[in-house]
């Protein structure tokens, strides 16, 4: 069985670090697949899927924009997350779960699991509860190949409210990247990196760089860049020289592919393709240009 990491590292070093998401916002599916309903959403999400077929390494389904539509919008994440697993595209599910004991551990089985209903080859989790709230999602990492997300430094504005606080003579994202130390090593793939991935904002390229010095061998899903702001290079101040550049993790970019200028106008279903295709294109330049840079 070959680890998530292993996978994860091969599939950018292929295909570039870009990790497309799949984010199905309020109002902003065009009418051509059906609008803001269940039938649209699942028609875009696939549409997505297939714009990102071997031009990208993952995809990052958004499991709230979906869940707003109840047990039909949970149906379409099924199909979505099916149809990018038979395309070949690593899933990591941003679901941001978080609880204790039993709890967890069905949330893990749901995404996590030998036979989980929604296929998922990470998944996102808040360790703000403690590390103990993590074992279930580990244990099926190890059991199935599977990798964990886990919040350290995020991108939003409010993050410092809490994460930058001291504690102890080191800012709290710092003492949570050590604290993940052990359960990293418990994902390690044979590339030597780790399947417990760690979430750095765009945003913070100086804390990301503090967080690397603290976990050397953890891949990091980079959220924060395009719509919200920040360049490629801040994106990868995180990222450490490998074999063919820069590496150690995937940056996120949501609505500057799901929605790019003249989709909403589209006519027809190979002009929007085109149109995302030529998005993630660029991402894709834009992020491989700093990979270069060695």
């Amino acid at each position: 069985m070959t680890s998530f990491a292993d996978r994860l590292i091969d599939a950018t070093r292929r295909h570039g670090p870009l990790c497309a998401g799949v984010d199905p916002h309020a109002g902003r599916i065009p009418a051509l697949f059906g609008g803001d309903t269940p039938e649209g959403i699942e028609a875009w999400g696939l549409a997505i899927v297939g714009a990102c077929e071997g031009r990208v390494a993952c995809i990052k389904p958004q499991v709230a924009l979906f869940e707003r539509h109840g047990p039909d919008g949970m149906k379409a994440l099924q199909k979505v997350a099916s149809a990018a697993k038979e395309a070949g595209l690593i899933v990591l599910m941003d679901a941001k779960r978080g609880d204790i004991g039993s709890t967890a551990e069905g949330y893990a089985a749901a995404y996590l699991g030998k036979d989980a209903p929604f296929h998922s080859d990470a998944l996102t989790v808040n360790p703000y509860m403690g590390l103990d709230t993590l074992e279930p999602y580990v244990r099926e990492g190890e059991a199935n190949g599977k990798g964990v997300i886990v919040l350290v430094r995020t991108s939003n504005p409010g993050s410092a409210d809490f994460q930058s606080k001291d504690l102890e003579g080191a800012p709290l994202y710092a003492r949570v990247g050590e604290a993940l130390q052990p359960l990293a090593e418990r994902l390690m793939g044979q590339s030597g990196w780790s399947g417990l991935m760690m979430v750095t904002g765009a945003t913070g390229p100086a804390e990301a760089r503090a967080i690397r010095a603290l976990a050397p061998k953890s891949l990091f899903l980079v959220p924060g860049y395009g719509a919200q702001g920040a360049p490629a290079a801040d994106a990868m101040a995180g990222f450490v020289k490998g074999p063919a550049g820069l590496e150690g993790g995937v940056v996120s970019a949501s609505r500057s592919v799901n929605f790019p200028a003249g989709t909403e106008t589209a006519a027809d279903v190979e002009t929007w393709t085109s149109t995302v295709q030529a998005a993630i294109a660029d991402a894709q330049a834009d992020l491989k240009g700093v990979l270069a840079v060695v």
